[in-house]
């Protein structure tokens, strides 16, 4: 599946001006992410962020990757086989004034960009104590069926940042797959 590498890129040509201190552009896997954490932990206490900040980076980087691997519909084929573990797309951190700015955006299937737009919507018109809420009752309740994960990925993002999630989705092809971009700011 060929993808338009420039639309990829836009997670962090949008970001401008601001310093960058992780940007990953490419395919994604458990291991992959797992190198990244580690370098993503070093550089966030490097340039002294606060101890409850790199916490919510961290978690945050860590569920943008993960929706990465669940969702991109980018996937590296061999043999004639999709590889569920090797997916595309890009994660970006950058700082400007004490300000944390989380982007990624990867490839999806329509319908899945029908999920992810009814999510964040849903999420953008909550306020942080029925956010929370929300979380907790996630967590007591059983896994949605469409969900990859336990279905707290958004929730934790929305809960961690300190504006409403972002989000674009933009058409991409003829197939009817979706550029999607996500920003958390923290």
């Amino acid at each position: 599946m060929k993808t338009n590498h420039q639309n990829l890129h836009k997670s962090c040509e949008c970001l401008g001006h601001n310093q960058v201190i992780f940007y990953y552009m490419g395919y994604f896997s458990q291991n992959i992410i797992a190198a990244m954490a580690d370098s993503v932990k070093t550089r966030v206490e490097y340039i002294g962020a606060a101890s409850p900040t790199r916490r919510k980076l961290f978690s945050s980087f860590i569920e943008m990757a993960q929706n990465i691997i669940h969702y991109s519909a980018d996937s590296v084929e061999s043999a004639g086989k999709t590889d569920a573990g090797m997916r595309r797309g890009s994660v970006c951190i950058s700082v400007e004034n004490d300000r944390y700015y989380l982007q990624c955006s990867n490839l999806v299937h329509a319908d899945i960009a029908d999920l992810l737009r009814e999510k964040l919507e849903h999420l953008r018109t909550l306020t942080n104590d029925e956010i929370r809420r929300e979380y907790k009752e996630t967590l007591r309740s059983e896994t949605p069926q469409e969900s990859k994960g336990a279905g707290l990925g958004l929730l934790t993002m929305a809960r961690d940042a300190s504006e409403p999630l972002d989000f674009e989705f933009t058409p991409e092809g003829a197939d009817g797959n979706m550029m999607f971009c996500l920003k958390a700011t923290i």
